[in-house]
């Protein structure tokens, strides 16, 4: 189910209503069974979190390596930043370190990217500048067919 939370200092979050004059609406926001579907999977990782996060770091750890490896090995200029499951390609000869080292990103060249692996069935983010996010609930399969399409991107 999917389900969002915001928070902040308590003088920013009391001008949200009931307390203050800004009202916040989603389709989601306060769904009982969105909520619940959140609470139960919160307490499966905190049940085992050097499990979920170990396995979940693994494998993305394993993922990045390889679409930075193909990616790499087909001349694709790129630099690949990763931390944990939360990574983005930029396509630009790295290091890509803050906002103006990212905005040095070929973004023609990720429009190609990005329509490739829409072509084969791959949604990413539809900008240069956001992330990609993998979850416990990505396959071993889901990822290989990921790279694979990776694979076949070329200049």
């Amino acid at each position: 189910m999917p389900v969002g939370a915001y928070g902040g200092r308590r003088d920013i979050m009391s001008n949200i209503a009931p307390l203050g004059p800004v009202y916040q609406a989603g389709t989601l926001s306060g769904n009982p069974v969105a909520m619940a579907a959140g609470l139960a999977q919160l307490r499966v990782i905190n049940d085992t979190p050097d499990l979920f996060f170990s396995a979940l770091n693994a494998k993305s750890d394993d993922f990045f390596t390889a679409l930075d490896a193909a990616l790499t090995e087909n001349g694709v200029p790129h630099c690949l930043n990763h931390v944990g499951s939360l990574g983005c390609v930029f396509f630009t000869e790295g290091p890509v370190r803050d906002y103006a080292s990212a905005q040095k990103s070929d973004t023609e060249l990720f429009t190609r990217w990005f329509t490739h692996m829409l072509d084969r069935g791959i949604y990413l983010a539809p900008s240069q500048f956001e992330a990609m996010f993998l979850s416990a609930a990505h396959t071993q399969e889901d990822l290989e067919l990921t790279l694979k399409a990776a694979k076949e991107f070329t200049l």
